[in-house]
């Protein structure tokens, strides 16, 4: 049987150190915001259209962008990684991970979705009910918005 790959993108939403993630319904698991990429949307298109239905907030990007001087050829904000996440035996997400920051909006949760929504700081991201990957990337982003000219 061949597996079913879909690709997806996910923001690590950060704000005043602290990571936002959300209990997610189905999944049973405390996560950041994403999903997949629809038909017709490019990555960044669909991370943006994801933050806003699950988190309420519009987005900037924290990340390296190549300027390129081609009309008909355009950067994308590179992910920070890319992760393949078995999400059950035969089915796996092809993830584009970023890291982002709020720049509009107001916290609003997505209750179809999600039964929680909290902001975690790099200690409470130790919590054993946060998986590794994450912990490992949310307190990576932390540490980026620290650092970064934003």
């Amino acid at each position: 049987m061949v597996a079913d790959k879909h690709f997806t993108a996910t923001g690590f939403l950060v704000r005043d150190g602290t990571v936002l993630l959300l209990n997610h319904r189905k999944l049973g698991m405390w996560l950041p915001f994403g999903g997949h990429i629809d038909p017709g949307e490019d990555p960044i298109e669909a991370l943006h259209r994801e933050a806003r239905e699950e988190t309420g907030f519009e987005i900037e990007i924290v990340g390296e962008q190549l300027e390129i001087a081609e009309d008909s050829v355009t950067a994308l904000p590179r992910p920070e990684t890319i992760l393949l996440e078995r999400i059950e035996p035969q089915h796996f997400h092809i993830d584009l991970i970023y890291f982002v920051r709020p720049v509009a909006g107001t916290e609003r949760l997505a209750p179809d979705e999600h039964s929680e929504m909290r902001w975690f700081d790099k200690e409470a991201l130790g919590d054993p009910v946060i998986t590794s990957d994450v912990r490992i990337l949310g307190i990576r982003a932390i540490e980026r918005m620290e650092t970064a000219n934003v």
